[in-house]
């Protein structure tokens, strides 16, 4: 079940929908806030998504994955020098609360622009914050 379950009873008639569970997908979705179901959260209008993919996919191989060669640079000195972060990477920033986790994922994605890569951060059980459009044309 995704979306609003406040109408589901005991007894209420279930409809098969025939696809797989997933989400769309598409370059609309670029510069936008979603939530986990890729619905829009930061009051920009729908999103018009050209595909749909599956949310549980089978990984690639390691053999046919691309090597990483290029690098990424957060811009953080010390970052940089210690951890070498590649083009393609996830990344994950764990820590406890007030570190500045945040800090460092916004400077990282801040000093990607004009570079040519598109940076995608997720927050998992953040409460909603007050989204402000960082994105400049």
């Amino acid at each position: 079940m995704f979306g609003d379950d406040a109408d589901i009873r005991q007894g209420a008639k279930a409809v098969r929908t025939g696809r797989r569970a997933g989400v769309p997908v598409g370059e609309a979705y670029i510069g936008r806030v979603v939530d986990s179901l890729g619905n829009p959260i930061d009051g920009r209008g729908e999103i018009s998504a050209l595909e749909y993919r599956p949310i549980e996919k089978r990984a690639p191989q390691i053999v046919d994955r691309k090597s990483v060669s290029v690098p990424l640079e957060t811009g953080i000195l010390s970052i940089d020098a210690m951890f070498p972060i590649g083009r393609g990477q996830r990344e994950l920033i764990i820590g406890d609360r007030q570190t500045g986790k945040t800090s460092i994922a916004v400077d990282a994605i801040l000093n990607q622009k004009g570079k040519q890569v598109i940076c995608i951060y997720v927050a998992i059980g953040q409460r909603p914050l007050q989204w402000h459009n960082w994105s400049t044309p």
